[in-house]
């Protein structure tokens, strides 16, 4: 499926960023660097849902190692653009985390209050080792101190739609990645 050059939702207006090319094209440069980081490991990916879950699918199948998956699910934005800076657990994991290494994907970072969330509750699992994977940083947007292992690409502070991303549970199937316009 192409993706549009642009998108509208409401009185949104959405230009690409990043067609599909550009990132499946980084998706396996990451998936690369995560095979030799984890060589004669079997990691669990934990995508987070619910935009992760395009992300890691295409992200695992550049792997040249095995892994495991499992989910959690959790909200600061419900359906606002902005996060609320309010952590909500609504699906927790299902793998048992100790003494594993586990690599948590992420669609995008901002505020880093989700990461830093995660980081505390896998941390109390006691895994071997933990490591983040986002496909988008926003730049200048942390309110807290965090480090992603591994970043797909850094964009400006701006509300992006598409490849899992989501405004109002529409547009996560397309996909390319959009950024909310300039008036």
């Amino acid at each position: 499926m192409n993706a549009p050059d642009s998108i509208q939702i409401d009185d949104l207006y959405f230009e690409t960023l990043f067609s599909e090319k550009q990132i499946q094209d980084r998706l396996g440069e990451l998936a690369r660097q995560i095979s030799r980081d984890y060589e004669g490991k079997v990691p669990i990916m934990i995508g987070v849902l619910n935009g992760a879950v395009i992300l890691l699918a295409d992200l695992i199948r550049y792997l040249s190692i095995e892994c495991e998956m499992d989910f959690i699910k959790i909200s600061s934005y419900g359906n606002a653009r902005v996060s609320s800076g309010e952590i909500t657990m609504i699906k927790d994991f299902s793998a048992d985390l100790k003494g594993r290494d586990i690599i948590v994907v992420e669609d995008i970072v901002d505020s880093g209050l989700s990461v830093q969330y995660l980081k505390r509750r896998i941390k109390s699992m006691k895994p071997a080792s933990l490591k983040f994977v986002s496909l988008l940083v926003k730049k200048g947007a942390a309110k807290v101190e965090l480090e992603i292992d591994y970043v797909g690409f850094e964009i400006e502070n701006k509300f992006v739609i598409g490849y899992g991303l989501d405004y109002k549970q529409q547009k996560r199937n397309v996909n390319a990645i959009y950024q909310l316009a300039d008036k």
